[in-house]
């Protein structure tokens, strides 16, 4: 059993930054990829930052140059470090990994966490 918990987000003002992150806890075999997603109020869930156990990253394009995702494989966590926020951003950011559980090292699986708001004021 998995469990990704997200802490973090708050209200901050247009231009300023924050800091996301993620705690996996439970038992698996590996966590592979990870990422950001956010969802705003009548929108698609939209994918924001990927990176790789080995720490290669991806950024959608809305974000490039203002967010940056890392993790630290010793802690189980990965972050998301955002910068010159706008107001657009305002959404509910959620944590993502695929896991490989403990009882099958082959599949790779979804996990999601909780959620947490994210509020920009202008």
């Amino acid at each position: 059993q998995v469990q990704l918990v997200e802490s973090g987000g708050g209200l901050v003002q247009a231009g300023g930054s924050l800091r996301l992150s993620c705690a996996a806890s439970g038992r698996w075999f590996s966590i592979n990829d990870m990422g950001w997603y956010r969802q705003a109020p009548g929108n698609e869930r939209e994918l924001l930052a990927t990176i790789t156990r080995g720490g290669s990253t991806n950024y959608a394009d809305s974000v490039k140059g203002r967010f940056t995702i890392s993790r630290d494989n010793a802690k189980n966590m990965v972050y998301l470090q955002m910068n010159s926020l706008k107001p657009e951003d305002t959404a509910v950011y959620y944590c993502h990994a695929m896991i490989a559980p403990a009882y099958d090292t082959s599949s790779l699986r979804n996990y999601w966490g909780q959620g947490t708001q994210v509020t920009v004021s202008s």
